[in-house]
């Protein structure tokens, strides 16, 4: 099974919350402090809120394709690789509240991509890089 997904960068949490389970007709799959994801089936599909500061408007903070397996982010990062693309891989590392396998790769305008695989379930939303400033620089939660 494969599905986009949307990270969105929010002001408000639970008015989000509240907005997209009205939207979609499901309750969040996932909620942690200062995250929740929907897991809609038709079409497949999963965003991500992500708690930001308070009275911002929503951004996107980041787009992503949900594969089902490690071979197929390996699939994807040989692929992205042999297309010319610069690849940062992410393997057993934990993002937004859960353990998994990665390839990050920038589109126009650096607009952050990832293809990843769910292996567990976190209790800890995890480090990841700064997507906005290089692979070295660490962040505090992920998904940023």
């Amino acid at each position: 099974m494969s599905r986009i997904q949307l990270a969105l960068r929010v002001g408000d949490l639970e008015g989000s919350i509240s907005f997209y389970t009205k939207l979609f007709g499901t309750e969040p799959a996932k909620r942690r402090s200062g995250y929740a994801n929907f897991a809609i089936t038709e079409p497949p599909f999963k965003l991500v809120v992500l708690e930001g500061k308070p009275g911002q408007d929503t951004e996107m903070d980041h787009l992503g394709v949900e594969v089902g397996d490690t071979e197929s982010v390996n699939a994807a990062t040989r692929r992205l690789s042999e297309l010319g693309l610069l690849t940062q891989v992410e393997n057993d590392t934990t993002c937004c509240y859960a353990r998994q396998d990665k390839v990050w790769v920038h589109g126009p305008g650096r607009a952050p991509w990832e293809v990843y695989v769910v292996k567990a379930d976190s209790a800890t939303a995890g480090q990841a890089p700064d997507l906005r400033t290089g692979p070295d620089e660490k962040q505090a939660i992920c998904c940023t």
